[in-house]
């Protein structure tokens, strides 16, 4: 892996730790109770020798000359087999600094050992076959034991808080990814995916979840558990003079550490990729549900389902990739263990080495395979990981949020109108609106014409400022639109779109939407205003403003979706109305229901519509015709009509 792709790297893993901060008392506890692990693995390394030491044949082992004669353990005083045993004497030197640093309810005196507690009682520590006797082996057994115990609850801590931390860190990075899409501007929507955004806040995440969730366990874990057992390898090295097992390792090390950095940023960079090509996968899926109603009517079911088969199968033949790079980092840690094992036990038969000291050397190395298998599945993780968070935090450094500046004015209804001053806009290398300037004074009806492509939905989004002007300004009581707080901005406008905007929620509910605080009395009057209350409980929906609306309102006919985002309007009851032919795509029936509405609608406020049909806008106090991004003529229905000119010929081919 270059320089430059491990910085970058290492910034991400940096960035994702932290967002563990918030959550440092209880990483603290797991990473406490991580050295916890590795201490009691370290105690438990430097019993077992003990251990296998004195479990041997119980016959005569220790012969000394004695007043000129030759006698046996079973001849000699207890002391004297202690005094001629240093393994015994330094298993009963470890058993009381042991008793006394732990406080344990026992000392060791010589070789009678006195115990406190349950029972106060002493017994010999030395048998005279020249073993340790029974009850100490117990004793020192049961201690094993205990420290082993320690080992597994301190594991157990470390695991579950870790991974709490993990799995939290996770979910703030979402609420923060969600918060950050929802804020950007619809500039950044309109060049956008969306399936390709389903996909990075679920399918990334949920891969940042799971290794990130396991990773913290591993890494504040396995490294201090492999500390412990290094470092019971060096207290056995000093004490048996024997360094070679060091050497071994320290050569086989870095044999395991280059090919794990080569494999780790292919591994990285295959997983990036399949995340891409998931990402596409549920774009298929998104664009094909969207709009299943043309997938049917023309009958594509076979063409979709062969784009969705081509977008499978590139994920699935880059993620097999990625996995078998994955799965050769385990199996080759595991090689290079094996082969130091062998190297090891070939020079212990070489040199002599006994079974207490192969036990003292061999019983840490083999006891750190583990942690480190798990840290060579980290390194695996991290970069399946890696390749995931750098989709997420690019999404999080993609800044197209319209600016707010920090001392903002906040508008308090309307007083005066709005006004258009030369406004100029274009979209990547398109000029929309050229030079566009007219006013709409408080309590007017302006509604502006034009063929398709005109720019008429372009103002409506510049007042709102959904869009930022490239040129010129719009002002709303003389105050720029940018200098004004977003906040205060939207809750003076309400927007009645030509496409309705419903939501998989009940009817009440959006009606409500943006109006969390409306009671059902003014819920049901705004629904009445708008033409929406009597087929919401004529039947037809039989839980009336309970019934479930369906995704993007499938249960409800197109006049029905239309009249309920004309309630959620005048239920929101805002100064500033625009209209963006909200009756152009209904029959002359439904569109007489919900043109009395927003005549309901536009009662008292000013009213910014983009026409489609006569109705609408024949009783407008200004009618603007635009054509190519600029205004062609202005005035009143019957003065545009007297003009003879664009506005006439629309009307001749469209109103009629």
């Amino acid at each position: 892996m270059s320089k430059p792709e491990n910085a970058h790297m290492l910034r991400n893993l940096l960035r994702l730790l932290s967002y563990t901060k918030k959550y440092w008392f209880r990483l603290t506890i797991g990473i406490l109770a991580g050295m916890v692990v590795g201490g009691s693995l370290f105690v438990t390394l430097l019993m077992i020798p003990q251990l296998v030491g004195v479990v041997k044949d119980p016959s005569p082992a220790i012969k000394v000359v004695q007043n000129g004669e030759l006698k046996q353990a079973v001849d000699l005083p207890a002391s004297t087999v202690l005094e001629n045993d240093p393994q015994l004497k330094k298993m009963l030197e470890q058993a009381d600094k042991a008793a006394k640093s732990f406080h344990l309810p026992f000392s060791v005196k010589g070789t009678e050992v006195q115990v406190y507690w349950p029972k106060e009682f002493t017994f010999e520590a030395v048998t005279a076959t020249g073993q340790v006797a029974w009850p100490l082996f117990c004793l020192y057994a049961v201690l094993f034991v205990m420290a082993w115990v320690c080992k597994n609850v301190a594991h157990y801590i470390n695991g579950f808080c870790t991974r709490w931390v993990g799995v939290r860190v996770i979910a703030d990075m979402r609420k923060e990814l969600f918060r950050k899409l929802t804020g950007q501007s619809m500039k950044f929507y309109g060049g956008t995916d969306t399936g390709q955004l389903i996909s990075r806040c679920t399918n990334d995440t949920i891969a940042l979840e799971y290794s990130v969730s396991h990773s913290v366990e591993d890494l504040t874990n396995a490294p201090l558990q492999i500390l412990g057992c290094l470092a019971a390898i060096i207290v056995a090295c000093r004490e048996y003079d024997n360094y070679m097992l060091i050497i071994i390792l320290g050569v086989m090390l870095p044999l395991v550490l280059l090919p794990i950095n080569v494999i780790g940023s292919r591994i990285r960079k295959r997983y990036r990729k399949s995340f891409q090509y998931m990402a596409d996968v549920v774009q298929r899926q998104h664009e094909t549900f969207t709009g299943i109603k043309a997938v049917k009517a023309y009958h594509t079911e076979e063409h979709e389902n062969l784009r969705f088969h081509q977008a499978v199968r590139k994920y699935v033949r880059k993620v097999i990739g990625a996995i078998r790079l994955h799965m050769l980092i385990s199996p080759m840690t595991e090689m290079v263990v094996v082969i130091a094992t062998v190297i090891f036990l070939l020079y212990s038969y070489s040199s002599g080495v006994t079974i207490t000291q192969l036990t003292a050397l061999m019983a840490p190395a083999l006891m750190a395979y583990r942690p480190i298998k798990d840290i060579s599945k980290v390194i695996g993780s991290l970069q399946q990981s890696m390749g995931a968070a750098d989709r997420v935090f690019e999404l999080l450094d993609t800044d197209m949020e319209l600016p707010e500046k920090p001392d903002a004015f906040e508008l308090n209804g309307l007083q005066e109108g709005i006004s258009l001053k030369n406004v100029s806009f274009r979209y990547d290398d398109r000029m929309v609106l050229d030079g566009v300037s007219f006013d709409i004074p408080k309590g007017h009806i302006v509604a502006v014409v034009g063929e398709t492509g005109s720019g008429k939905t372009t103002i409506a989004n510049l007042i709102a400022r959904f869009y930022d002007v490239t040129g010129g300004s719009v002002l709303i009581d003389g105050h720029d639109v940018r200098d004004c707080s977003i906040s205060s901005l939207r809750k003076l406008i309400g927007v009645v779109n030509q496409d309705p905007i419903i939501f998989n929620d009940s009817l009440r509910t959006n009606i409500a939407y943006g109006s969390p605080d409306a009671t059902d009395e003014e819920i049901i009057r705004a629904a009445k205003l708008a033409n929406a209350h009597e087929f919401i409980v004529n039947g037809g929906h039989e839980d009336g403003y309970d019934s479930i609306a369906g995704e993007n309102g499938f249960k409800l006919s197109g006049g029905e979706k239309q009249r309920i985002t004309i309630a959620r309007a005048i239920l929101r009851n805002p100064p500033v109305l625009i209209l963006d032919e909200a009756t152009s795509a209904l029959d002359n029936v439904t569109e007489r229901l919900v043109q009395d509405a927003l005549n309901h609608a536009m009662q008292d406020r000013t009213v910014f519509v983009i026409a489609h049909r006569l109705s609408t806008i024949e009783h407008a106090d200004r009618i603007i015709v635009l054509k190519q991004g600029k205004i062609a003529e202005t005035g009143t229905h019957q003065e545009l009509l007297e003009l003879n000119g664009l506005y006439r010929k629309l009307h001749d081919t469209k109103f009629d």
